[in-house]
């Protein structure tokens, strides 16, 4: 529809003087605005934290679509948008606040749902989901979406493109607003099983899809946003008559990158072909950025057995967005505490915040591109940026992450025994932290199955041990056993003669490993082996606290985003995210689990190609010679910053 001109009024006035419908509706509408004057005069003791109240909740996973009908397997979306500090003397003429979200509707109350009206700075929107937002306005979408107790359920379906969507004034405090987060979902696992199992039977569900279509983004030839917001978009997926689909399960792989920003924009399948992502980026970050959506796989195709001829591997939009930095302020992100690590999933993001253009390649392998005295800026870490080996990258989330001096890792981990099950993964990571943080070269290989106590040479007095079980299979030299190895009684004695003594590991470090995508014939089969390990672990744990002993705290360390050409295969990202969250659940409903680390996370950004991983690992050592994708050695900070995010684990207060 064509833009309404801003003088619609003048140049029709003869139309509101002769029809008595909008005679009509002029008095109730005046009369609603005397209404609400008088609301406001009534809570004249409004403050700044009722609104903060009212305000806080934006959550992505409330939509019209009911609960059963999301595909579980993608995490929930859920984000805050909190504005602090907003005077009431800054609301503009005309504008209203409406604050209490339990009120009872009138029948004097109205509601507007003409999707394609354009407002002006002065009029209110209600229920418009396609509607022009102009300077200080929200928009309430899905009328009928259940909102709990004060709060307000709001989405920006349409964000403001190319400097719009103004929301400070100059006399206003700059807004507040919270980071992404996202979280497993509860009952993960039957609901990943019940979209899975889902019938088809129309054509709409039965039809695949070969591409998207992004409404509020697609045929603008300059986007801009604000960096500091949450910018959430909606798009269908199309089949290859340009058909919407009606059904979900679909895989879309989702990145955002700058020359200083990689993240993963987290989406949520919503079931009936349609898909919900968030951008962000923090206002220290503007610039150009490429937004790449790539179809990986389509209905849960990626879950099964041999997956590999299901790819289908197609980037759908690759979209560049301008972000212009804003005065919105976002909560600081503080070094990562005990309690931290208690989510279940991360929103994280890589910043780069240096940069040796001609740093090239050691004899040994390394990268040491960056001096050990540069010290990365707060907030984003804390320590030598150069001991990452990184050129300038860091991984932070929710919270950000010490990086540890030789001295500090000693001190942390001194008389600790901690124990890692899991794949070989565990492996690299390390003999990664032998040899670039605890200063132990001479370490130069960490077999499947491993036992060592370790004394510190510069300070004998400092000892720790480290055990490494292999789960890949009962038989270290075997594979493609995973959580299966457990049936192995001979197995799962080994594991319970390490916690039946009166001293026991202090932490226990797992995953299920990759293996478990190659084994396990489909997600059902997966479920029952994922709830027989957690039962295990949960009577192994059990067992200590019996006999008086201090049970050890036990960390789930989610696997690796396979990377390049594994992309494809039976370890694919889609297959193990879905079963990193079965895993996961079935661990919570036993009680078993203390902390998280979100390695899957971690390395998705990364798993593009093969620089930064064989496909496989992200760890495997330096070396000087041709790698996977054809270039003279290959990074190996991303291991790296994974083995400072455990100290960060096993020694935050």
């Amino acid at each position: 529809m064509p833009e309404k001109s801003a003088n619609f009024a003048g140049k029709y006035s003869w139309m509101f003087r002769q029809n008595p419908m909008i005679q009509r509706w002029f008095k109730v509408l005046t009369l609603a605005v005397f209404l609400g004057v008088l609301v406001i005069w009534k809570i004249d003791d409004w403050n700044v934290s009722s609104f903060h109240k009212d305000f806080i909740p934006i959550k992505l996973n409330n939509s019209t679509h009911s609960e059963e009908n999301l595909s579980p397997y993608i995490v929930s979306l859920q984000f805050n948008s909190t504005f602090h500090n907003i005077p009431r003397q800054n609301l503009t003429q005309n504008q209203l606040n409406f604050t209490d979200a339990n009120q009872n509707l009138t029948q004097n109350q109205f509601e507007f749902t003409n999707a394609n009206r354009n407002l002006t700075q002065n009029q209110f929107n209600f229920t418009g989901a396609n509607q022009n937002l102009t300077q200080n306005q929200f928009e309430f979408t899905d009328a009928n979406r259940k909102s709990t107790q004060n709060q307000f359920d709001i989405t920006n379906a349409s964000p403001n493109l190319a400097h719009g969507d103004q929301n400070l004034t100059n006399s206003q405090t700059p807004a507040t607003f919270e980071w992404i987060s996202v979280e497993l979902g509860e009952n993960y696992s039957s609901k990943l099983l019940t979209g899975w199992l889902a019938p088809g039977g129309e054509r709409c569900s039965d039809s695949k899809a070969v591409d998207i279509r992004i409404q509020s983004l697609d045929g603008i030839a300059e986007i801009e946003l604000k960096t500091g917001e949450i910018h959430e978009f909606v798009f269908q997926a199309l089949d290859e008559l340009g058909n919407p689909n009606c059904r979900g399960g679909d895989y879309f792989e989702t990145d955002l990158s700058g020359d200083s920003w990689k993240s993963r924009p987290p989406i949520i399948d919503l079931g009936n072909g349609t898909y919900k992502f968030a951008l962000q980026v923090h206002p220290d970050f503007p610039g150009k950025y490429n937004l790449t959506v790539i179809l990986l796989f389509r209905r849960y195709e990626g879950l099964k057995f041999s997956p590999e001829r299901f790819a289908f591997d197609k980037v759908v939009r690759t979209i560049p967005i301008k972000f212009v930095k804003s005065s919105i302020q976002l909560p600081e992100i503080a070094q990562c505490q005990k309690s931290d690590f208690d989510r279940n999933v991360w929103s994280g993001r890589w910043t780069r915040h240096t940069k040796n253009d001609k740093c090239v390649i050691s004899d040994d392998g390394r990268y040491r591109c960056i001096k050990p005295s540069f010290q990365c800026p707060y907030p984003w870490c804390n320590g030598s940026l150069g001991l990452l080996e990184s050129n300038g990258w860091t991984y932070s989330t929710h919270c950000s992450f010490k990086l540890f001096s030789r001295e500090n890792a000693w001190e942390c981990l001194n008389n600790r025994w901690i124990f890692f099950w899991g794949d070989s993964n565990h492996c690299d990571t390390i003999r990664n932290m032998f040899h670039f943080i605890l200063d132990l070269p001479e370490i130069k290989v960490v077999p499947r199955l491993f036992d060592m106590n370790i004394t510190n040479p510069r300070n004998i007095s400092q000892m720790i041990r480290i055990t490494s079980i292999f789960n890949g299979n009962s038989n270290s030299t075997g594979n493609y056993q995973g959580l299966n190895s457990l049936r192995n009684e001979g197995y799962r004695q080994v594991l319970r003669d390490y916690f039946s003594q009166d001293i026991v590991p202090d932490t226990v470090i797992m995953n299920s490993g990759l293996h478990d995508g190659v084994f396990w014939a489909n997600v059902r089969r997966f479920m029952k082996g994922a709830e027989e390990a957690a039962k295990f672990w949960a009577e192994v744990v059990e067992g200590v606290r019996r006999r008086g002993v201090v049970p050890p705290e036990i960390i789930y360390r989610s696997t690796v985003a396979t990377g390049g050409y594994a992309r494809r295969l039976a370890f694919n990202p889609h297959k193990m995210e879905a079963f990193n969250g079965v895993f996961l659940d079935k661990l919570r409903q036993f009680g078993v689990v203390n902390r998280v680390i979100d390695h899957f996370d971690m390395t998705y950004p990364w798993h593009y190609d093969n620089r930064c991983n064989d496909g496989v690992h992200y760890g495997r050592a330096p070396a000087k010679m041709r790698w996977r994708d054809g270039g003279i050695g290959h990074q190996y900070f991303v291991d790296l910053m994974l083995g400072h995010v455990l100290l960060n684990a096993l020694c935050a207060r």
